[in-house]
């Protein structure tokens, strides 16, 4: 599993291999979405008071709203190392 961490805005983080979807807000099944994870106690959000500009699906069924933009988020998990580099590389 891919153990990375991604940042979401705010200092805030989540593992990379549990991500299943980097989504826009502004549909209307995303927005249900949001209230059904809301209403299990799923929801999570770490947009400190912004405006979600993306929604993170989780495989563990947890929604985590982001006030960082899909673009942005998913730059960042694409342009993450796979790996560390090997010690005789610099970092």
């Amino acid at each position: 599993m891919d153990n990375r961490l991604i940042n979401v805005g705010f200092g805030n983080a989540v593992v990379a291999g549990r991500i299943i979807a980097v989504v826009n807000p502004k549909s209307s099944p995303m927005k249900k979405l949001r209230d059904e994870a809301r209403d299990q106690k799923k929801l999570i959000d770490v947009t400190e008071g912004r405006r979600t500009r993306s929604i993170i699906v989780m495989d563990s069924n947890h929604v985590i709203l982001s006030s960082v933009q899909t673009e942005t988020i998913t730059n960042r998990f694409s342009s993450s190392p796979l790996t560390d580099p090997p010690e005789d590389e610099p970092k």
